[in-house]
């Protein structure tokens, strides 16, 4: 007998075709490297040598306190930042089933997902005269990279083995007759009479033996926010300014993965009275499903801020960005299976389907900051951010499954120590609340303390260089899901690291 066979016509894992990517490609997002779920907050390499930036007075904090950019000086001032990112997702699956996989009979398998962002630019420009700063930034608000999972998710796995476990007997009856059918021909062509043959053939094809499935899974993602906000700032006392503008968001999304191969292998043993001399083998279970979707969206994001120079020790500042309203539309590629599903309003599929248009807002954020300067050299900073994830309307209404919004807490000091130096620290808490159900391996956020430290290099009144490095730690999470097989339990961890590099120009 060959490796391989007829096709099996009643497929018993058509089932499987309708859950085994839905849920992966459906969530699958390239997560913040610091801040909200859908918010990245560090938009320069300032950010990553002293994240709290809430209530700063530079340049460099356009974003996060515009409406203190009034109180830098009259002229032109630029900044020019490229930052580059390295994050690992990873999920250790334990679930009973996974060892009847031929090629990995543990019962906890690994997965690890790469994510890297060479270049994560962002430009930032202000014009002050008298008591007015017209202001323009750059970045990307959110995502900023790829993540790869070159094997695919322990959720595609579980599935595959949960369909195999509970429709095995019936692929193992297909597979013995298709067995017990070609045994009985080649007796015949042995010269055997048709009866006996047939009789040899339903012998040998009882003792088939189911020894395990396997399979090939894969899932990439890429998600791009670039924003460009636009607005002016304006002092309508000596120490008192405030803001307003707004960021134009287009989102970028791309999201390919496939489930392939999935094959049922069996064993006939040996069977010396009917000189059968046993033969192991796999057949292919046809439930391949391959997508591969193009997103991309608008969405507009007005801002407000106030900034309060109390005196030359203390300052104050808060800004409020608005719920941002984000369709994304689909441009999607299926194979023949998965475009069928899709046609089934019912089917997670159905948001993938070409031309359909998938809802993915961001959600409103209130942030307020303190900067206390107890000497000329030093400066002292501590900011709040809460970000309003359970407003913010996703598909499905995910959002009604988070506890409360993100909440983040920082603080950071930078010292003058030097005319030409300047020598920065600072420290962000993170927290996601969520509900376990909210968790799934395709895109989670783990609980976090940031940790960033840099220089900024002084050579001219005119230019400065900022230097800076960024790494959180994860704290690891656990989720258990009961299912008929038995609990499957995922561990998550990750890890980030950033550098960044910023020019600033004062003219």
């Amino acid at each position: 007998m060959q490796k391989g066979g007829d096709d099996i016509r009643h497929n018993p894992f058509s089932i499987m075709k309708k859950i085994i990517l839905t849920a992966a490609i459906a969530a699958l997002a390239l997560p913040a490297l610091a801040g909200g779920l859908l918010t990245n907050t560090n938009q320069n390499a300032a950010f990553l040598r002293n994240m709290a930036q809430d209530a700063q007075l530079t340049l460099t904090s356009i974003y996060a306190n515009p409406a203190g950019n009034v109180f830098l000086s009259e002229g032109w001032h630029l900044s020019l930042n490229s930052q580059t990112a390295f994050q690992q997702r990873n999920i250790d699956t334990t679930f009973p089933l996974f060892a009847m996989n031929v090629n990995n009979r543990e019962l906890t398998h690994y997965f690890e997902g790469e994510a890297k962002a060479p270049i994560i630019p962002s430009v930032s420009v202000s014009y002050n005269k008298e008591r007015w700063s017209v202001l323009a930034h750059f970045a990307l608000t959110g995502g900023g990279g790829k993540c790869e999972f070159a094997e695919g998710l322990g959720s595609f796995e579980s599935l595959v083995g949960g369909m195999f476990a509970q429709n095995m007997s019936k692929v193992q009856g297909l597979l013995a007759q298709g067995i017990s059918a070609q045994v009985a021909q080649s007796y015949i062509q042995a010269g055997v009479p048709a009866e006996k043959a047939t009789a040899m053939g339903t012998q040998i094809g009882s003792t088939t033996a189911i020894t395990g499935y396997s399979m090939d899974s894969y899932l990439r993602g890429r998600s791009y926010y670039f924003g460009l906000t636009v607005g002016g700032a304006y002092k309508f006392l000596d120490n008192f300014s405030g803001f307003f503008g707004l960021r134009g968001i287009y989102a970028s999304c791309n999201y390919n993965g496939y489930v392939q191969d999935v094959k049922a292998h069996y064993n006939v043993p040996a069977n010396a009275q009917l000189q059968f001399p046993g033969v192991q083998g796999e057949q292919s279970l046809n439930t391949d499903l391959a997508l591969n979707c193009n997103q991309t969206g608008f969405g507009i994001t007005p801002i407000i801020g106030l900034d309060w120079k109390i005196n030359e020790q203390w300052n104050l500042a808060m800004k409020y960005e608005a719920p941002t309203k984000v369709n994304l539309k689909n441009d999607t590629e299926m194979n023949e299976t998965a475009a069928a599903l899709a046609q089934d309003p019912t089917s997670p599929l159905a948001q993938f389907r070409d031309g359909e248009k998938v809802r993915e807002d961001i959600p409103a954020i209130l942030t307020a900051g303190v900067m206390y300067t107890p000497i000329e050299q030093v400066r002292i900073n501590a900011g709040w951010h809460y970000y309003f994830d359970k407003q913010a309307t996703k598909y499905g209404d995910k959002q009604d499954l988070l506890k409360k919004g993100s909440l983040e807490f920082n603080a950071g000091i930078d010292w003058r120590f030097h005319r030409l130096f300047t020598v920065s620290a600072s420290w962000q808490n993170t927290n996601y609340r969520m509900t376990d159900e909210y968790m799934n391996d395709i895109s989670f956020n783990l609980p976090s303390n940031s940790f960033g430290c840099g220089f900024r290099i002084h050579p001219s009144k005119y230019f400065n260089v900022d230097l800076g490095y960024m790494h959180t730690f994860y704290r690891d999470r656990e989720v258990t899901t009961p299912t008929a097989a038995g609990n499957k339990v995922d561990l998550y961890s990750r890890t980030n690291d950033c550098f960044g590099i910023g020019f600033n120009i004062y003219l």
